[in-house]
């Protein structure tokens, strides 16, 4: 998980006749739907003026908006929420952890003045209020319900160039290993009118990529419209003036040719396909309680090569499930050296009290599932190289997120690279000495590659005319 991030906003004065109110850092932890929660409570705590400290040294009460997914984010979490009231700080404890222990935490944690859920970070002001005023707060819906939308206040804690929009929350499908429904509650999508107002707004602040995020993204709709409405929405964003909408977390059921098409045919949705297909096994899929995707695999891929020839593909994997064979493991990796994705994320398997695959037989032993962890990413690292040496010799667009003033050298993403997941566009600047700022989309022509990388000049947009340009 990434480290706790504690930069968020700038102070703002509270009005000099009113009682001051105290200062409130962030903690965010976990994924970026928790990113998006901790945005929302940002911007409602601001509207309602709060100081927001970009450093929690300088805040009475920190909101910590945890993850719970797998013990290793329990854990961190944890350490995260014991650091800060070692430091005598006060805190509100928000997000998955929060909704899986509940009172758990308030009798373990006293500085924890109170707990928020996942599906009611709405109201944190009224929480930091409660608060105020001496009481503990127990603030988490047996069952969450609520979504945010763009009439809630936001405050974006990405850079200016990217930005995060939630489509949906929760998830119908019961996977075995996974807890999310429990912490989530099942599918709730918002309109497709919701999705394209609040694209307009991030688009008016420039920014360049929109990620699409929601548990299972390509199943959109499902659960408002009776059917899913993914590519009618996909559509609708086409009208968006950003340049990229990249899809997280494309299940494969939702691939339908209505999709995919979509896919080739607005001109601003990237060919970047991030299929969480955790495995190849029809047995270990069937323990998984996924036996649907047995004859999905290979059948889908093949159709997205053949629709989508520039189709960028990512996935991930859980090695030593409940069962999980030597056989089962030679499958998979032989289905990896098969498929030849282009990034490829391997997890062992975590068991979660409340899952089903927690007390299945056959549990594998952890330092099996490690060293097949560490198998199947040697595996891979010679396929991603492959992929990325396809890239050296074009001239693409890439968006660059840091410069270096003193060398002039600069980073970005291409449009093959998700943030944080994937990797980077080493950038130089052109023989004309030509650069970049932060936050600009530029030609970059490929020089170099290696596993995760790759490495470029920045060209002169003149010379585009005589340059091939590979990118949306």
């Amino acid at each position: 998980m990434t480290k706790p991030e504690l930069r968020f906003g700038m102070p703002m004065k509270p009005t000099a006749h009113k009682k001051e109110k105290p200062s409130v850092a962030f903690a965010h932890l976990g994924c970026e739907k928790n990113r998006v929660d901790t945005e929302h409570m940002l911007g409602l705590l601001t509207e309602a003026g709060y100081s927001v400290s970009s450093d929690e040294n300088d805040a009475a009460v920190v909101v910590v908006n945890t993850c719970s997914f797998i013990q290793d984010a329990r854990e961190e979490s944890v350490r995260t929420l014991i650091g800060l009231a070692e430091q005598g700080k006060e805190l509100i404890i928000a997000g998955c952890l929060a909704q899986h222990f509940q009172e758990e935490l308030l009798e373990s944690i006293p500085e924890a003045k109170a707990i928020v859920g996942t599906g009611d970070y709405q109201h944190i002001v009224d929480v930091l209020k409660r608060v105020e005023a001496g009481e503990r707060v127990n603030r988490v819906s047996a069952v969450p319900t609520f979504v945010g939308d763009e009439t809630l206040p936001r405050q974006r804690t990405t850079d200016q160039a990217v930005a995060y929009l939630k489509v949906a929350e929760g998830c119908d499908y019961r996977c075995a290993f996974c807890i999310i429904p429990k912490l989530r509650g099942d599918q709730r999508s918002r309109t497709v009118e919701s999705i394209v107002a609040e694209a307009h707004q991030l688009a008016e602040q420039g920014v360049q990529e929109l990620i699409l995020i929601s548990q299972i993204t390509t199943n959109y709709g499902l659960d408002l419209y009776g059917k899913p409405k993914f590519a009618e929405l996909l559509q609708a964003l086409g009208e968006v003036d950003i340049p990229w909408v990249r899809v997280h977390y494309a299940y494969p059921t939702g691939l339908t040719p209505e999709v995919l098409a979509a896919y080739r045919e607005v001109p601003n949705v990237l060919p970047y396909l991030d299929l969480p297909l955790q495995h190849s096994h029809p047995e270990v899929l069937r323990a998984m309680n996924r036996p649907w995707q047995t004859d999905v695999n290979e059948r889908l891929l093949d159709r997205i090569r053949e629709q989508l020839p520039d189709a960028v593909l990512r996935t991930t994997l859980i090695v030593g499930f409940p069962g999980e064979t030597e056989d089962h493991f030679n499958h998979l990796a032989a289905f990896i050296e098969r498929q030849r994705f282009d990034h490829v994320g391997v997890f062992t398997f975590s068991p979660e009290d409340g899952t089903a695959a927690a007390d299945l037989p056959g549990q594998v032993d952890p330092s099996i599932a490690a060293a097949r962890k560490d198998r199947l990413m040697a595996l891979q690292q010679p396929i991603s190289a492959e992929r990325n040496q396809r890239w050296v010799g074009r001239t693409i667009d890439v968006l660059i997120e840091q410069h270096n003033p003193e060398t002039g050298a600069m980073i970005g993403r291409c449009d093959r690279f998700a943030p944080e997941v994937d990797g980077e566009v080493l950038v130089v600047p052109s023989e004309k000495g030509l650069q970049a700022s932060p936050g600009t989309m530029v030609p970059v022509f490929i020089t170099g590659s290696d596993v995760y990388d790759l490495t470029g000049q920045l060209v002169d947009s003149n010379s585009m005319a005589v340059t091939a340009q590979t990118s949306k």
